[in-house]
């Protein structure tokens, strides 16, 4: 028998560019990132797209009258099933553009979670998605058809009297949230409970950041060899993956690769994915890989700096960047990249994907792993006898003399040694 092709859903993708906001990006650069978030789920095609001129959004409509009749008439020509709108739709909006256009329509953010749902590989993303999903699904919760208004009595435990649907909805949502983060706390427990484990392994961290589609999967598979996602895709990589590997400056080390970063990125997603972004809190150095050829690399670089800056990130943990995708500058653009690395010790020129220039970059890291060793004093107590035989096993102690009060240790480490040790 002949398998039959999955169908997919037809998509007209519109960015409306406001011309009354004034931190609006470039329309053009911001339509290719919308179809690029659009082309990365498996089942969608997408069949037209436009930049949409609007003075300021209307209220209820978003776009205008004539407009909306204008795309109506281009949207039924192509037999589109969905329309994705580059930026937020109130629930009104969208109720009221699915009527004009008898399609389906999801703002940025829906199709962001749609990605996330898709892509969520691990309990932990999974739980975070559904709760992001229910989130954004409790603001879409409007007077929209006519169930909604009627009145409904019950028994108590369907809902008083007089309580409307809408008012329903909105509790089975609250009451799926309350479990869902119950579930939550027991996999964040786990979680506690590996970084711990970690913990005790004397390996530094190095965590990868950056921009969706900067590059991090491939640099993350060139370093270790493992075979994680990595495609020209948006939100290719969504659950963080560690692994212990040696780098080959013979620097033991974890890699943590984290999910890409995004502008606007839906604030329910922030809240949902913070547990998954604490990895990089825990990092002894945080590598932000920038894709250097994109013509937005400036504005995609400070939206990852201000979510790191959201997250907690202080500029205690050292931080380098790795402008990868050299391989894709034309000749001047690379001269002109690798000669501002060469004169800033915190910028690395790479490809990730041919190994141009990386070592010298885990040279630089490795240098900065060890540099932050100090020699301290510990006094242990007689019945710290694990603590102690931790130390000695990770070669940390350098003198030991036997006092009255137990052990007085003289210990050559570093933060990441000291902070390990303070977990046990």
């Amino acid at each position: 028998m002949r398998e039959h092709a999955p169908t997919l859903t037809r998509a007209w993708v519109l960015h409306p560019d406001i011309k009354s906001d004034p931190a609006r990006r470039d329309a053009k650069m911001a339509l290719d990132e919308a179809v690029s978030l659009a082309q990365a789920l498996p089942d969608l095609e997408v069949a037209g797209q436009e930049v949409v001129p609007l003075p300021r959004p209307h209220a209820g409509m978003l776009f205008g009258s004539g407009k909306i009749e204008e795309l109506k008439q281009r949207i039924e020509a192509a037999e589109v099933d969905l329309v994705l709108v580059d930026g937020p739709v109130t629930p009104v909006q969208q109720r009221n553009l699915e009527k004009a256009w008898k399609v389906k329509l999801l703002d940025r953010t829906g199709l962001i979670l749609e990605i996330f749902s898709d892509r969520a590989a691990t309990r932990e993303g999974v739980l975070q998605v559904e709760m992001a999903h229910l989130t954004y699904q409790r603001t879409r919760l409007v007077r929209a058809w006519t169930h909604l208004e009627r009145q409904r009595g019950g028994l108590g435990f369907v809902g008083g009297p007089g309580e409307t649907q809408i008012e329903a909805d909105r509790r089975a949502i609250d009451e799926q949230l309350v479990r869902l983060r119950r579930q939550m706390e027991k996999v964040v427990r786990t979680r506690d409970l590996h970084r711990k484990a970690r913990a005790k392994v004397p390996y530094p961290i190095i965590a990868l950041v950056g921009y969706t589609n900067a590059g991090k999967s491939t640099l993350f598979n060139r370093l270790t060899g493992a075979d994680v996602m990595a495609q020209d895709m948006l939100f290719a990589t969504l659950d963080p993956t560690m692994r212990a590997v040696q780098l080959p400056t013979g620097a033991d080390v974890i890699l943590s690769d984290t999910v890409g970063f995004i502008s606007d990125l839906p604030t329910e997603l922030v809240a949902a994915f913070r547990a998954t972004l604490e990895e990089v809190l825990e990092a002894d150095v945080i590598v932000h890989v920038r894709d250097i050829s994109h013509p937005e690399t400036g504005a995609q670089a400070a939206d990852v700096q201000a979510i790191l800056d959201s997250l907690g990130v202080t500029e205690e943990t050292p931080q380098v960047e790795l402008w990868n995708k050299i391989d894709q500058l034309p000749e001047e653009a690379l001269q002109a990249a690798q000669a501002r690395a060469a004169r800033d010790p915190g910028i690395f020129a790479v490809s990730a994907l041919t190994g141009e220039g990386l070592d010298d970059f885990l040279e630089a890291v490795t240098a900065a792993l060890g540099a932050e060793r100090r020699r301290e004093e510990v006094t242990l107590g007689f019945d710290e006898g694990r603590r102690r035989a931790w130390l000695f096993e990770k070669g940390l102690v350098e003198e030991e003399a036997q006092t009255e009060e137990g052990f007085r240790l003289t210990l050559n480490w570093s933060a990441s040694d000291k902070a390990r040790f303070e977990t046990l």
